[in-house]
């Protein structure tokens, strides 16, 4: 399945929040009930939802979020099982360890998506050498910068100004004068935007 190219503020009405998917508030409407529920009968909108409608909607912000695909979520799922440690918290840090979502990080771009585009483009470098693929493992000590070229770094540094997250993850190091953002340790918890219960994403895929 390919990415979700659609209404974003359609989403984020039905799952919340996803700071990786757009930035943008949905307006408020006398709509009861969310995107996509119209049964008439359901005078109220308040249907309740069944424990695999939660632990569907859990995985749908994952994948929504980082803009992933259903097959690379799975590959993530079964990497962070082999690992040892906290299967969630490993997951969220194989994502927030992507290339993508690291410039998203440090404010290259607005949102995920548009740190993907970078990265297409060839204005990202990893350890000075210009990488364009926007789902690389980045490792620790990386240096994660801007390709020297007058357009990448005005680029940048336009995105920089309008970024409206101004405290970096406690696991990046970034030098603004160098446009520089370094990888020091693995993600913590509480550094990932996301409002998920990644344990109910884990149990989702429990069966397969």
């Amino acid at each position: 399945m390919s990415r979700y190219r659609g209404p974003k503020l359609r989403i984020t009405r039905r799952l919340g929040n996803l700071p990786g998917l757009t930035q943008k508030q949905s307006k408020k409407t006398n709509r009861p009930g969310r995107p996509g529920q119209r049964d008439k009968n359901n005078d109220d909108g308040n249907k309740k939802t069944t424990e695999y409608g939660l632990r569907l909607e859990e995985k749908q912000k994952l994948k929504f979020n980082y803009g992933i695909t259903e097959s690379q979520l799975y590959r993530y799922i079964k990497e962070a099982r082999r690992r040892k440690g906290v299967t969630g918290l490993i997951l969220l840090q194989l994502l927030e360890m992507r290339l993508d979502t690291i410039c998203f990080s440090l404010g290259f771009a607005s949102t995920i998506a548009g740190a993907r585009q970078l990265v297409n483009h060839g204005h990202i470098t990893v350890n000075g050498e210009v990488l364009d693929i926007p789902s690389f493992q980045c490792r620790l000590s990386d240096t994660i910068g801007v390709k020297p070229k007058q357009s990448s770094i005005n680029l940048v540094q336009k995105n920089l100004e309008s970024s409206k997250f101004t405290d970096l993850p406690t696991h990046l190091n970034f030098d603004k004068s160098k446009l520089e953002g370094k990888l020091m340790n693995y993600a913590d918890r509480s550094d990932v935007l996301l409002d998920l219960d990644e344990l109910l994403v884990i149990e989702y895929y429990s069966r397969r």
